[in-house]
């Protein structure tokens, strides 16, 4: 794509658009000169335009999985109840908390005490049963070609196996001989699952551009497995996946959290495009300059409070970003946590740098 040089006429703005939560201020939509959703491929084809903030993006769960129904994720009109259970693709059940605004699975009653279980225990979904011409036709509406869509699956390959197991139970799993084999071959199951569950997703729902996969890693401290772990048995089924969504012409994005300088190498083996970490947990200048060159990063600008910080002070602190993260050979994109609470003078300053920088 030939990268046009910014023009100041592009800052008209040509509508307010609603905030990423009720009750957040709006968010400006320029006048690009393209598309938000040519931006979006722009930049996982590593031809980017601007800064991606996350108000290009539109967060797209459709209820048609049930596993979209266990937690307040689904899209759509209802949310679930303080004390709401509903229960996964395998029957596993989810209690929505609302004084934390999540689903959990009740502790202490595992569907397997053992990974070599999973066998015998499991029932797998019927995804060809699903209602997926009534899925299509419920977002028909709400699906617009100006926006790119990032359809999230919410239980990864190492949280699958915590909801069946366990935390303790599926930490065991990964590192006994006797349990490791088994676990392999349900990993890899997963993944024939979700390569179906996504292809059925592109053909429902051409919007999508990126499939967002979660799957946490680590605590605040440390990665909760050695980096030869994942290697061995989480990366081989994740790069399945990837390399299905890869085939389609979309691309793929993975939200784990924890403090994961150590795998970074292996979220690039398993051909991750973008990774989505955790809020100012891990260290976005290093990791940027270290693996910029091979998987976006998305990076966190100086924190600050837009009611108390200057307008000079907050623009500056913008153009910092920009000069460090926004370099056409290492593009980056803007943490979506950050995305959340961004100042209007920091939006229009980034702009304005990063359209320059990208377009040098």
């Amino acid at each position: 794509m030939a990268i046009p040089a910014f023009d100041p006429k592009e800052l008209l703005i040509e509508e307010e658009l609603p905030g990423f939560f009720p009750g957040a201020p709006t968010v400006p939509k320029y006048s690009f000169p393209v598309s938000m959703r040519e931006a979006v491929t722009a930049l996982y084809k590593r031809e980017p335009l601007w800064q991606i903030t996350g108000m290009e993006q539109k967060i797209f769960r459709p209820r048609v999985n049930p596993d979209n129904l266990t937690r307040p994720t689904a899209s759509g009109p209802s949310r679930p109840k303080d004390g709401e259970v509903n229960k996964d693709i395998f029957g596993v059940e989810w209690e929505y908390v609302e004084i934390v605004g999540a689903a959990m699975v009740r502790p202490g009653n595992p569907m397997l005490n053992d990974a070599n279980e999973w066998y015998d225990k499991l029932v797998w979904p019927d995804v060809d049963s699903w209602d997926w011409e009534g899925a299509a036709k419920e977002y028909e509406q709400d699906l617009t070609p100006e926006k790119s869509y990032i359809c999230f699956i919410r239980t990864g390959w190492f949280e699958r196996l915590i909801s069946l197991m366990d935390f303790e139970g599926a930490l065991m799993a990964l590192v006994d001989e006797d349990q490791t084999d088994a676990v392999k071959a349900l990993f890899t199951k997963l993944s024939e699952l979700s390569i179906k569950i996504i292809g059925k997703y592109f053909e429902q729902y051409p919007q999508i551009d990126v499939i967002c996969i979660h799957d946490d890693w680590g605590s605040q401290r440390e990665t909760f497995f050695s980096p030869s772990i994942v290697a061995d048995i989480i990366v081989p089924p994740m790069r399945a996946v990837t390399d299905f969504i890869h085939s389609k012409g979309r691309f793929c994005d993975l939200h784990s959290c924890g403090f994961l300088h150590k795998q970074i190498p292996n979220m690039i083996a398993a051909g991750w495009d973008s990774w989505s970490s955790q809020l100012n947990l891990n260290d976005c200048h290093l990791l940027h300059d270290m693996y910029g060159d091979k998987i976006i990063i998305g990076a966190f600008p100086k924190q600050f409070d837009p009611d108390k910080t200057p307008e000079d002070e907050q623009r500056a602190i913008a153009r910092e970003y920009a000069n460090e993260f926004c370099d056409p050979k290492k593009p980056s994109m803007l943490n979506f946590y950050s995305g959340m609470r961004l100042s209007r003078s920091f939006r229009e300053e980034l702009y304005i740098r990063s359209r320059e920088n990208y377009s040098k």
